[in-house]
């Protein structure tokens, strides 16, 4: 270890150093000395120099002195260098997954004979969870006759569902109440549709209200791509909700309705 001019190491200063008791810098010359080491408080022109002091550590019994250490600014600086470097030439080591052999959407591919990156589906393959392997739900038939119940329960939340898809999908021609003399009707077209109150109708299956949404009928586009199986059962079960009210009797009411319309005046 180098030694300074005007300081001298004993061997308590030493022991304290290797007990981590004083933590220091070692003085640094900044110019050549002249003539002794000035006393404390004097000032001497002639030999500039500064010492870095850093604090001592506080340690019970220890007395605090000024003991000098190795100077580390050269360490430092090679440290540093080092990690600048480290850090400029990490990004230009790339790793083989940032460039990925991929396509993007529509891109084109030298690989294939017909330069298409997007592959056609195999002949007969089915994507998963869409296997409609139930006939009654998926396609409203049983042993291939229309089916003449509903594949799930009918609750109120379905009748709401099935309200708001109805008021979407098919009011524009229906109505908001099934009798074929929606907007599109009232705005000129031609061919519009059959009301749901006629007996023919009343008396259809659900699984006929349900093929014509799914496949079309007549001058009715299919909406199998607009509108979920679930979905179109729901509609169904709100037509015959719809139907049910414009050709509903008393007698069809529960007892506690029944006798609240009696009540009322006529």
């Amino acid at each position: 270890m180098r030694r300074s001019r005007g300081y001298k190491r004993t061997a308590e200063r030493c022991t304290e150093i290797s007990q981590g008791y004083a933590f220091f810098a070692y003085p640094r010359d900044l110019g050549p000395r002249e003539g002794p080491h000035p006393e404390k408080g004097a000032r001497n022109p002639g030999h500039p120099f500064r010492v870095r002091r850093l604090f001592y550590a506080s340690t019970p019994g220890v007395r605090k002195k000024h003991v000098p250490l190795a100077n580390f600014r050269a360490p430092l600086r090679g440290a540093m260098r080092f990690l600048i470097a480290a850090f400029l030439l990490v990004p230009a080591c790339r790793q083989q997954m940032a460039d990925q052999p991929r396509y993007e959407p529509l891109e084109e591919s030298a690989f294939f004979a017909d330069h298409r990156s997007a592959r056609p589906l195999p002949i007969g393959v089915v994507a998963r969870g869409f296997l409609d392997e139930d006939e009654h739900l998926y396609a409203g038939r049983v042993n291939g006759q229309l089916a003449t119940t509903f594949p799930f329960e009918i609750t109120a939340d379905v009748l709401a569902r099935g309200r708001e898809r109805y008021n979407i999908f098919c009011t524009p021609c229906h109505d908001h109440v099934g009798t074929g003399n929606g907007m599109a009707v009232r705005r000129g077209f031609r061919r519009g549709p059959p009301s749901f109150h006629t007996d023919r109708l009343r008396e259809a299956p659900p699984g006929h209200f349900y093929d014509v949404i799914t496949n079309g009928f007549g001058a009715m586009n299919d909406y199998a791509a607009q509108i979920k199986p679930r979905d179109r059962w729901a509609i169904v079960a709100y037509i015959r909700a719809l139907q049910f009210s414009q050709n509903a009797s008393i007698q069809d009411l529960p007892p506690q309705d029944r006798q609240e319309l009696e009540k009322l005046p006529r």
